[in-house]
Protein backbone atom coordinates (compact mmCIF):
# COMPACT_ATOMS: atom_id res chain seq x y z
CA UNK A 1 0.00 0.00 0.00
CA UNK A 2 1.32 3.42 -0.93
CA UNK A 3 1.40 5.74 2.07
CA UNK A 4 0.67 9.43 1.68
CA UNK A 5 0.15 11.65 4.70
CA UNK A 6 -1.96 14.78 4.61
CA UNK A 7 -2.13 17.05 7.64
CA UNK A 8 -4.89 19.55 8.31
CA UNK A 9 -4.60 21.70 11.42
CA UNK A 10 -7.91 22.03 13.19
CA UNK A 11 -8.67 24.57 15.87
CA UNK A 12 -11.05 22.93 18.34
CA UNK A 13 -12.51 24.22 21.55
CA UNK A 14 -11.90 20.98 23.42
CA UNK A 15 -10.34 17.55 23.03
CA UNK A 16 -12.67 15.54 25.23
CA UNK A 17 -13.78 13.03 22.61
CA UNK A 18 -11.10 10.73 21.21
CA UNK A 19 -13.07 8.47 18.87
CA UNK A 20 -14.49 8.86 15.37
CA UNK A 21 -16.89 6.53 13.54
CA UNK A 22 -15.97 5.87 9.90
CA UNK A 23 -18.44 5.52 7.01
CA UNK A 24 -17.21 4.54 3.55
CA UNK A 25 -18.68 4.26 0.05
CA UNK A 26 -17.12 2.56 -2.95
CA UNK A 27 -18.73 1.69 -6.26
CA UNK A 28 -19.13 -1.93 -5.17
CA UNK A 29 -20.14 -1.26 -1.54
CA UNK A 30 -22.12 1.92 -0.86
CA UNK A 31 -22.40 3.29 2.66
CA UNK A 32 -20.52 0.87 4.89
CA UNK A 33 -20.02 1.58 8.58
CA UNK A 34 -16.38 0.62 9.09
CA UNK A 35 -16.10 0.94 12.85
CA UNK A 36 -14.36 3.28 15.26
CA UNK A 37 -11.06 5.10 14.83
CA UNK A 38 -9.31 6.55 17.88
CA UNK A 39 -7.06 9.57 17.90
CA UNK A 40 -3.41 8.72 18.49
CA UNK A 41 -0.38 10.64 19.69
CA UNK A 42 1.55 9.93 16.49
CA UNK A 43 0.88 9.92 12.80
CA UNK A 44 1.34 6.66 10.93
CA UNK A 45 4.12 8.01 8.71
CA UNK A 46 6.34 11.01 8.33
CA UNK A 47 4.39 13.70 6.48
CA UNK A 48 5.27 14.34 2.88
CA UNK A 49 2.60 17.03 2.66
CA UNK A 50 2.00 19.60 5.37
CA UNK A 51 -0.77 21.86 4.17
CA UNK A 52 -3.23 24.14 5.89
CA UNK A 53 -5.59 26.37 3.99
CA UNK A 54 -6.82 29.16 6.23
CA UNK A 55 -10.56 29.73 6.09
CA UNK A 56 -11.20 33.39 5.31
CA UNK A 57 -14.62 34.94 5.88
CA UNK A 58 -16.27 31.56 6.32
CA UNK A 59 -19.88 31.62 7.49
CA UNK A 60 -21.75 28.85 9.34
CA UNK A 61 -23.30 26.37 6.94
CA UNK A 62 -27.02 26.96 6.44
CA UNK A 63 -28.78 24.34 4.35
CA UNK A 64 -28.83 21.45 1.91
CA UNK A 65 -31.45 21.50 -0.82
CA UNK A 66 -32.62 20.42 -4.24
CA UNK A 67 -34.70 21.63 -7.18
CA UNK A 68 -38.29 20.67 -7.98
CA UNK A 69 -39.00 19.90 -11.64
CA UNK A 70 -41.77 18.28 -13.66
CA UNK A 71 -39.63 15.44 -15.01
CA UNK A 72 -38.80 14.44 -11.42
CA UNK A 73 -42.52 14.14 -10.77
CA UNK A 74 -42.99 12.00 -13.89
CA UNK A 75 -40.17 9.70 -12.76
CA UNK A 76 -41.36 9.12 -9.21
CA UNK A 77 -44.95 8.55 -10.35
CA UNK A 78 -43.79 5.41 -12.18
CA UNK A 79 -43.11 3.76 -8.81
CA UNK A 80 -45.40 2.18 -6.25
CA UNK A 81 -46.76 4.39 -3.47
CA UNK A 82 -44.61 2.74 -0.81
CA UNK A 83 -41.50 3.20 -2.97
CA UNK A 84 -42.34 6.86 -3.50
CA UNK A 85 -42.66 7.31 0.26
CA UNK A 86 -39.33 5.62 0.94
CA UNK A 87 -37.48 7.82 -1.54
CA UNK A 88 -39.03 11.04 -0.27
CA UNK A 89 -38.36 10.02 3.34
CA UNK A 90 -34.72 9.21 2.57
CA UNK A 91 -34.14 12.55 0.84
CA UNK A 92 -36.18 14.96 2.98
CA UNK A 93 -37.05 13.53 6.40
CA UNK A 94 -35.09 14.82 9.44
CA UNK A 95 -34.14 11.22 10.20
CA UNK A 96 -33.55 10.28 6.56
CA UNK A 97 -30.36 9.94 4.58
CA UNK A 98 -29.93 13.38 2.95
CA UNK A 99 -32.04 15.61 5.22
CA UNK A 100 -32.67 18.34 2.63
CA UNK A 101 -34.54 21.33 4.07
CA UNK A 102 -34.54 23.80 1.16
CA UNK A 103 -36.07 23.77 -2.31
CA UNK A 104 -35.41 25.73 -5.47
CA UNK A 105 -38.32 26.59 -7.79
CA UNK A 106 -38.57 28.12 -11.23
CA UNK A 107 -41.18 30.70 -12.15
CA UNK A 108 -42.44 29.53 -15.56
CA UNK A 109 -40.95 26.46 -17.24
CA UNK A 110 -37.30 25.40 -16.98
CA UNK A 111 -35.33 22.93 -19.08
CA UNK A 112 -36.62 20.01 -16.98
CA UNK A 113 -40.25 20.88 -17.50
CA UNK A 114 -42.13 18.72 -20.00
CA UNK A 115 -42.51 21.66 -22.39
CA UNK A 116 -42.60 25.42 -22.34
CA UNK A 117 -45.31 27.16 -20.31
CA UNK A 118 -45.56 30.44 -18.41
CA UNK A 119 -47.71 31.85 -15.63
CA UNK A 120 -49.00 34.62 -17.89
CA UNK A 121 -49.50 34.07 -21.62
CA UNK A 122 -51.49 37.24 -22.33
CA UNK A 123 -49.28 39.78 -24.12
CA UNK A 124 -49.40 43.23 -22.56
CA UNK A 125 -50.93 42.03 -19.29
CA UNK A 126 -49.04 44.58 -17.20
CA UNK A 127 -51.71 44.45 -14.49
CA UNK A 128 -51.20 40.66 -14.20
CA UNK A 129 -54.92 40.00 -14.47
CA UNK A 130 -54.20 36.60 -16.04
CA UNK A 131 -51.14 35.64 -13.99
CA UNK A 132 -51.72 32.26 -12.29
CA UNK A 133 -50.05 29.07 -11.07
CA UNK A 134 -52.75 26.63 -12.18
CA UNK A 135 -50.26 24.63 -14.23
CA UNK A 136 -47.94 24.34 -11.22
CA UNK A 137 -50.78 23.16 -8.97
CA UNK A 138 -51.28 20.11 -11.18
CA UNK A 139 -47.58 19.39 -11.56
CA UNK A 140 -44.55 20.61 -9.62
CA UNK A 141 -46.59 21.60 -6.56
CA UNK A 142 -47.67 17.95 -6.31
CA UNK A 143 -43.99 17.00 -6.03
CA UNK A 144 -43.41 19.68 -3.39
CA UNK A 145 -46.32 18.34 -1.32
CA UNK A 146 -44.73 14.90 -1.39
CA UNK A 147 -41.55 16.37 0.09
CA UNK A 148 -43.43 18.47 2.66
CA UNK A 149 -45.03 15.31 4.02
CA UNK A 150 -41.59 14.38 5.37
CA UNK A 151 -40.12 17.86 5.88
CA UNK A 152 -43.02 20.22 6.72
CA UNK A 153 -40.60 23.01 7.70
CA UNK A 154 -39.08 23.13 4.21
CA UNK A 155 -38.49 26.62 2.76
CA UNK A 156 -37.96 27.66 -0.85
CA UNK A 157 -36.40 30.17 -3.20
CA UNK A 158 -37.30 31.03 -6.78
CA UNK A 159 -35.57 32.02 -10.01
CA UNK A 160 -36.99 32.02 -13.56
CA UNK A 161 -35.30 30.44 -16.54
CA UNK A 162 -37.25 32.65 -18.92
CA UNK A 163 -39.82 35.44 -18.55
CA UNK A 164 -43.07 35.03 -20.50
CA UNK A 165 -42.23 35.08 -24.21
CA UNK A 166 -44.09 38.32 -24.80
CA UNK A 167 -41.68 40.15 -22.50
CA UNK A 168 -38.62 39.30 -24.62
CA UNK A 169 -37.19 40.90 -27.76
CA UNK A 170 -37.25 37.59 -29.66
CA UNK A 171 -40.82 36.86 -28.52
CA UNK A 172 -39.81 33.30 -27.67
CA UNK A 173 -38.87 31.34 -24.56
CA UNK A 174 -35.40 30.31 -25.76
CA UNK A 175 -32.31 32.34 -26.65
CA UNK A 176 -30.97 30.34 -29.61
CA UNK A 177 -32.67 28.26 -32.27
CA UNK A 178 -32.30 24.49 -32.44
CA UNK A 179 -34.07 21.41 -33.80
CA UNK A 180 -35.78 21.15 -30.41
CA UNK A 181 -37.59 24.51 -30.61
CA UNK A 182 -39.40 26.60 -33.19
CA UNK A 183 -37.44 29.86 -33.09
CA UNK A 184 -36.35 30.92 -36.59
CA UNK A 185 -32.57 30.75 -37.00
CA UNK A 186 -32.67 34.32 -38.34
CA UNK A 187 -33.33 35.59 -34.81
CA UNK A 188 -30.04 34.25 -33.50
CA UNK A 189 -28.26 37.37 -34.75
CA UNK A 190 -29.94 39.38 -31.95
CA UNK A 191 -27.40 38.02 -29.47
CA UNK A 192 -24.20 39.68 -30.69
CA UNK A 193 -23.45 43.08 -32.21
CA UNK A 194 -21.28 41.52 -34.91
CA UNK A 195 -24.09 39.22 -36.04
CA UNK A 196 -22.23 36.09 -34.91
CA UNK A 197 -24.07 32.92 -34.00
CA UNK A 198 -24.11 31.12 -30.62
CA UNK A 199 -21.62 28.27 -30.44
CA UNK A 200 -23.71 25.10 -29.95
CA UNK A 201 -20.70 23.21 -28.57
CA UNK A 202 -20.31 25.81 -25.84
CA UNK A 203 -23.72 24.83 -24.49
CA UNK A 204 -23.12 21.09 -24.16
CA UNK A 205 -22.35 21.23 -20.41
CA UNK A 206 -20.16 18.14 -20.46
CA UNK A 207 -17.52 19.41 -18.09
CA UNK A 208 -15.13 22.28 -17.61
CA UNK A 209 -14.50 24.16 -20.84
CA UNK A 210 -11.10 25.40 -19.59
CA UNK A 211 -11.34 28.96 -20.85
CA UNK A 212 -13.59 32.00 -20.69
CA UNK A 213 -17.26 31.17 -20.59
CA UNK A 214 -19.07 32.37 -22.50
CA UNK A 215 -16.50 33.22 -25.15
CA UNK A 216 -18.65 36.20 -26.16
CA UNK A 217 -21.11 38.05 -23.94
CA UNK A 218 -24.56 39.02 -25.19
CA UNK A 219 -24.56 42.57 -26.52
CA UNK A 220 -28.18 43.34 -25.60
CA UNK A 221 -30.81 42.29 -23.10
CA UNK A 222 -33.34 39.78 -24.33
CA UNK A 223 -35.76 41.16 -21.75
CA UNK A 224 -37.49 44.28 -23.10
CA UNK A 225 -36.09 47.27 -21.21
CA UNK A 226 -39.32 49.29 -21.21
CA UNK A 227 -40.25 50.41 -17.65
CA UNK A 228 -43.73 48.92 -18.01
CA UNK A 229 -42.23 45.48 -18.67
CA UNK A 230 -39.58 45.78 -15.97
CA UNK A 231 -42.09 46.79 -13.29
CA UNK A 232 -44.62 44.17 -14.35
CA UNK A 233 -41.90 41.52 -14.13
CA UNK A 234 -40.92 42.63 -10.62
CA UNK A 235 -44.61 42.44 -9.69
CA UNK A 236 -44.73 38.90 -11.10
CA UNK A 237 -42.20 37.74 -8.52
CA UNK A 238 -44.37 39.10 -5.72
CA UNK A 239 -47.54 37.60 -7.17
CA UNK A 240 -45.78 34.24 -7.49
CA UNK A 241 -44.70 34.44 -3.84
CA UNK A 242 -48.29 35.25 -2.80
CA UNK A 243 -49.85 32.40 -4.77
CA UNK A 244 -47.33 29.85 -3.53
CA UNK A 245 -47.86 31.04 0.06
CA UNK A 246 -51.55 30.27 -0.42
CA UNK A 247 -50.45 26.68 -1.18
CA UNK A 248 -48.42 26.60 2.07
CA UNK A 249 -45.13 26.85 0.17
CA UNK A 250 -43.04 29.64 1.78
CA UNK A 251 -40.61 31.44 -0.53
CA UNK A 252 -37.99 33.45 1.36
CA UNK A 253 -35.41 34.25 -1.35
CA UNK A 254 -35.38 35.40 -4.97
CA UNK A 255 -32.87 35.51 -7.80
CA UNK A 256 -33.75 37.33 -10.99
CA UNK A 257 -32.48 34.79 -13.56
CA UNK A 258 -31.02 31.33 -14.01
CA UNK A 259 -27.77 31.34 -16.00
CA UNK A 260 -27.99 34.64 -17.84
CA UNK A 261 -24.77 33.67 -19.64
CA UNK A 262 -26.05 30.44 -21.25
CA UNK A 263 -27.46 31.21 -24.68
CA UNK A 264 -29.77 28.26 -24.74
CA UNK A 265 -32.22 26.43 -27.03
CA UNK A 266 -34.36 25.69 -23.95
CA UNK A 267 -35.94 28.34 -21.65
CA UNK A 268 -33.44 31.13 -21.01
CA UNK A 269 -32.86 34.86 -21.14
CA UNK A 270 -29.68 36.78 -21.90
CA UNK A 271 -29.00 39.89 -19.79
CA UNK A 272 -26.21 42.46 -19.92
CA UNK A 273 -24.53 43.77 -16.79
CA UNK A 274 -26.36 47.08 -17.19
CA UNK A 275 -29.74 45.35 -17.58
CA UNK A 276 -29.06 43.13 -14.59
CA UNK A 277 -28.24 46.11 -12.38
CA UNK A 278 -31.18 48.16 -13.68
CA UNK A 279 -33.80 45.48 -13.10
CA UNK A 280 -32.55 44.36 -9.68
CA UNK A 281 -31.74 47.81 -8.29
CA UNK A 282 -34.54 49.94 -9.72
CA UNK A 283 -37.39 47.44 -9.89
CA UNK A 284 -37.04 44.08 -8.15
CA UNK A 285 -35.35 45.26 -4.92
CA UNK A 286 -37.75 48.14 -4.18
CA UNK A 287 -40.79 46.06 -5.14
CA UNK A 288 -39.78 43.25 -2.80
CA UNK A 289 -39.04 45.77 -0.06
CA UNK A 290 -42.53 47.20 -0.41
CA UNK A 291 -44.55 44.01 -0.85
CA UNK A 292 -42.38 41.28 0.71
CA UNK A 293 -39.72 42.80 2.98
CA UNK A 294 -39.18 39.37 4.56
CA UNK A 295 -37.89 37.94 1.25
CA UNK A 296 -34.14 38.15 0.62
CA UNK A 297 -32.79 39.22 -2.75
CA UNK A 298 -29.70 37.42 -4.05
CA UNK A 299 -28.12 38.03 -7.44
CA UNK A 300 -27.40 35.11 -9.75
CA UNK A 301 -27.20 32.54 -10.86
CA UNK A 302 -23.68 33.33 -12.03
CA UNK A 303 -22.47 30.64 -14.43
CA UNK A 304 -19.67 32.74 -15.91
CA UNK A 305 -16.00 32.92 -14.94
CA UNK A 306 -15.67 36.48 -16.26
CA UNK A 307 -14.68 37.81 -12.86
CA UNK A 308 -14.57 41.50 -13.82
CA UNK A 309 -18.08 41.23 -15.25
CA UNK A 310 -19.45 39.59 -12.09
CA UNK A 311 -17.68 42.18 -9.95
CA UNK A 312 -19.20 45.02 -11.98
CA UNK A 313 -22.69 43.64 -11.31
CA UNK A 314 -22.09 43.08 -7.61
CA UNK A 315 -20.60 46.55 -7.21
CA UNK A 316 -23.66 48.02 -8.93
CA UNK A 317 -25.97 46.21 -6.50
CA UNK A 318 -24.22 47.03 -3.23
CA UNK A 319 -26.85 47.50 -0.53
CA UNK A 320 -29.56 45.79 -2.63
CA UNK A 321 -28.62 42.13 -2.32
CA UNK A 322 -27.73 39.84 0.59
CA UNK A 323 -26.00 37.10 -1.33
CA UNK A 324 -24.73 35.58 -4.57
CA UNK A 325 -25.55 32.34 -6.37
CA UNK A 326 -22.89 30.42 -8.31
CA UNK A 327 -22.94 27.36 -10.56
CA UNK A 328 -20.80 25.86 -13.33
CA UNK A 329 -17.95 28.23 -14.33
CA UNK A 330 -19.15 30.66 -11.68
CA UNK A 331 -17.30 28.44 -9.20
CA UNK A 332 -14.02 29.91 -10.46
CA UNK A 333 -14.98 33.25 -8.88
CA UNK A 334 -15.52 31.94 -5.36
CA UNK A 335 -12.15 32.70 -3.72
CA UNK A 336 -12.07 36.25 -5.06
CA UNK A 337 -15.70 37.01 -4.23
CA UNK A 338 -15.44 35.62 -0.70
CA UNK A 339 -12.48 37.85 0.10
CA UNK A 340 -13.76 40.91 -1.79
CA UNK A 341 -17.32 40.86 -0.37
CA UNK A 342 -17.13 39.23 3.08
CA UNK A 343 -20.59 40.45 4.12
CA UNK A 344 -22.39 38.70 1.26
CA UNK A 345 -23.51 35.09 1.53
CA UNK A 346 -22.52 32.75 -1.29
CA UNK A 347 -24.43 29.62 -2.29
CA UNK A 348 -24.00 26.82 -4.78
CA UNK A 349 -27.29 27.37 -6.56
CA UNK A 350 -27.17 24.21 -8.68
CA UNK A 351 -24.80 21.25 -8.80
CA UNK A 352 -23.57 20.21 -12.24
CA UNK A 353 -25.97 17.96 -14.12
CA UNK A 354 -23.70 15.39 -15.78
CA UNK A 355 -24.55 13.56 -19.00
CA UNK A 356 -27.09 10.91 -18.04
CA UNK A 357 -24.63 8.15 -17.20
CA UNK A 358 -25.36 8.26 -13.44
CA UNK A 359 -22.20 6.22 -12.83
CA UNK A 360 -19.33 6.22 -10.35
CA UNK A 361 -17.41 8.84 -12.29
CA UNK A 362 -20.37 11.22 -11.93
CA UNK A 363 -20.46 10.49 -8.22
CA UNK A 364 -16.79 11.32 -7.81
CA UNK A 365 -17.24 14.58 -9.69
CA UNK A 366 -20.14 15.61 -7.45
CA UNK A 367 -18.13 14.65 -4.34
CA UNK A 368 -15.37 16.94 -5.65
CA UNK A 369 -17.85 19.77 -6.27
CA UNK A 370 -19.27 19.50 -2.75
CA UNK A 371 -15.76 19.95 -1.34
CA UNK A 372 -14.96 22.84 -3.68
CA UNK A 373 -18.07 24.97 -3.24
CA UNK A 374 -18.34 24.56 0.52
CA UNK A 375 -14.60 24.69 1.14
CA UNK A 376 -14.42 27.98 -0.78
CA UNK A 377 -17.17 29.67 1.18
CA UNK A 378 -20.67 28.61 0.08
CA UNK A 379 -23.06 28.22 3.00
CA UNK A 380 -25.89 26.53 1.07
CA UNK A 381 -25.69 23.78 -1.56
CA UNK A 382 -28.39 22.73 -4.03
CA UNK A 383 -28.70 19.59 -6.08
CA UNK A 384 -30.36 19.80 -9.51
CA UNK A 385 -32.73 16.89 -10.34
CA UNK A 386 -33.17 14.42 -7.50
CA UNK A 387 -34.96 11.68 -9.49
CA UNK A 388 -35.13 11.01 -13.23
CA UNK A 389 -36.00 8.18 -15.61
CA UNK A 390 -33.38 6.17 -17.46
CA UNK A 391 -30.72 8.57 -18.79
CA UNK A 392 -32.60 11.69 -17.72
CA UNK A 393 -33.41 12.98 -21.19
CA UNK A 394 -35.12 16.38 -21.35
CA UNK A 395 -37.60 17.65 -23.92
CA UNK A 396 -34.74 19.69 -25.41
CA UNK A 397 -32.44 16.73 -25.98
CA UNK A 398 -30.20 16.82 -22.92
CA UNK A 399 -29.27 13.73 -20.90
CA UNK A 400 -28.61 14.50 -17.25
CA UNK A 401 -28.00 12.81 -13.91
CA UNK A 402 -30.05 12.46 -10.74
CA UNK A 403 -29.66 11.12 -7.23
CA UNK A 404 -32.24 8.41 -7.91
CA UNK A 405 -32.57 6.65 -11.25
CA UNK A 406 -35.89 5.07 -12.28
CA UNK A 407 -35.81 2.33 -14.90
CA UNK A 408 -38.98 2.94 -16.86
CA UNK A 409 -38.99 -0.50 -18.56
CA UNK A 410 -39.60 -2.41 -15.32
CA UNK A 411 -40.45 0.46 -12.95
CA UNK A 412 -37.59 -0.16 -10.55
CA UNK A 413 -35.17 2.36 -9.06
CA UNK A 414 -31.68 2.67 -7.61
CA UNK A 415 -29.72 5.23 -5.62
CA UNK A 416 -26.86 6.51 -7.77
CA UNK A 417 -23.26 7.23 -6.61
CA UNK A 418 -24.18 10.92 -6.48
CA UNK A 419 -26.80 10.12 -3.85
CA UNK A 420 -24.08 8.69 -1.60
CA UNK A 421 -21.74 11.61 -2.36
CA UNK A 422 -24.41 13.89 -0.85
CA UNK A 423 -25.10 11.53 2.04
CA UNK A 424 -21.46 11.66 3.14
CA UNK A 425 -21.98 15.42 3.62
CA UNK A 426 -25.60 16.17 4.41
CA UNK A 427 -26.31 13.25 6.74
CA UNK A 428 -23.86 14.62 9.31
CA UNK A 429 -23.14 18.31 8.54
CA UNK A 430 -26.05 20.09 10.16
CA UNK A 431 -27.16 23.69 9.64
CA UNK A 432 -25.02 25.87 11.88
CA UNK A 433 -21.89 23.76 11.39
CA UNK A 434 -18.61 25.68 11.15
CA UNK A 435 -15.99 25.03 8.49
CA UNK A 436 -12.66 24.35 10.23
CA UNK A 437 -10.35 23.26 7.43
CA UNK A 438 -10.37 22.57 3.71
CA UNK A 439 -7.78 20.74 1.66
CA UNK A 440 -8.47 20.99 -2.11
CA UNK A 441 -7.90 17.95 -4.26
CA UNK A 442 -4.29 16.94 -4.87
CA UNK A 443 -3.07 13.62 -6.20
CA UNK A 444 -6.64 12.37 -5.92
CA UNK A 445 -7.07 13.21 -2.23
CA UNK A 446 -9.30 15.90 -0.76
CA UNK A 447 -10.56 16.69 2.72
CA UNK A 448 -12.83 19.08 4.56
CA UNK A 449 -13.58 19.39 8.28
CA UNK A 450 -16.55 20.85 10.15
CA UNK A 451 -17.54 21.39 13.74
CA UNK A 452 -21.24 20.89 14.34
CA UNK A 453 -23.33 22.98 16.75
CA UNK A 454 -23.06 20.15 19.30
CA UNK A 455 -19.26 20.49 19.22
CA UNK A 456 -18.65 17.23 17.38
CA UNK A 457 -16.28 17.33 14.45
CA UNK A 458 -16.96 15.79 11.04
CA UNK A 459 -14.13 14.91 8.65
CA UNK A 460 -15.09 14.21 5.03
CA UNK A 461 -12.39 12.99 2.66
CA UNK A 462 -12.17 11.27 -0.69
CA UNK A 463 -9.65 9.17 -2.55
CA UNK A 464 -10.09 9.35 -6.31
CA UNK A 465 -6.89 7.41 -6.95
CA UNK A 466 -6.43 3.84 -8.05
CA UNK A 467 -4.59 2.79 -4.88
CA UNK A 468 -5.54 2.75 -1.21
CA UNK A 469 -4.07 5.68 0.72
CA UNK A 470 -3.16 6.39 4.32
CA UNK A 471 -4.51 9.69 5.61
CA UNK A 472 -3.51 11.41 8.85
CA UNK A 473 -5.25 14.53 10.09
CA UNK A 474 -3.71 16.56 12.87
CA UNK A 475 -6.13 17.78 15.52
CA UNK A 476 -4.66 20.80 17.31
CA UNK A 477 -5.97 21.85 20.71
CA UNK A 478 -6.35 25.64 20.81
CA UNK A 479 -5.47 25.67 24.54
CA UNK A 480 -2.19 23.78 24.24
CA UNK A 481 0.47 22.84 21.74
CA UNK A 482 -0.48 19.16 21.94
CA UNK A 483 -1.69 17.47 18.77
CA UNK A 484 -3.36 14.18 18.13
CA UNK A 485 -3.91 12.40 14.85
CA UNK A 486 -6.83 10.82 13.08
CA UNK A 487 -5.19 8.01 11.08
CA UNK A 488 -7.24 6.22 8.48
CA UNK A 489 -6.96 4.05 5.41
CA UNK A 490 -8.95 5.31 2.42
CA UNK A 491 -9.86 2.64 -0.13
CA UNK A 492 -9.21 3.38 -3.79
CA UNK A 493 -12.04 5.42 -5.35
CA UNK A 494 -13.90 5.97 -2.11
CA UNK A 495 -15.95 8.54 -0.21
CA UNK A 496 -15.30 8.66 3.54
CA UNK A 497 -16.82 10.43 6.54
CA UNK A 498 -15.49 10.35 10.10
CA UNK A 499 -17.88 11.54 12.82
CA UNK A 500 -16.69 12.33 16.34
CA UNK A 501 -18.42 10.18 18.93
Amino acid sequence: MRKILYILSLIAAQMSAQTFMQYTTTEQQPWQQKGKTSLTAKAKAQPIVNSQLSIVNSKPFRAWGTCFNELDLDAIRLLKAEEQDKIMHDIFAPDGDLRFTRGRLSMNANDYSRAWYSCDTVAGDFQLKYFNIEHDKENVIQLIKMAQKWQPAMTFWVSPWSPPSWMKINQDYCVASSPFNTQPKEKDYLLFDDGGQPDPNEMQFLGERKGLFPKKLASQNYFIQDPRYLQAYANMFCRFIDLYAAENIPIDMVMYQNEAYSYTPYPGCAWTAEGTIRFNKDYLAPTLKEKHPEVKLYVGTFNTNRQDYVQRIVNGLQGCVEGLGFQWEGRENLDFMREKYPDLHMISSESECGNGQMDWRAGEHTFYLLHEYIGRGCDEYYNWNFILCDQGRSAWGWKQNALVQVRSANRTYRYTPEYYAYKHFSHFVEPGSTLLAFYPIKEGLQAIVFQRPDGKRVVICGNAGNEARELSIEIVNSKSSNSKYLNATLAAHSFNTFVEK
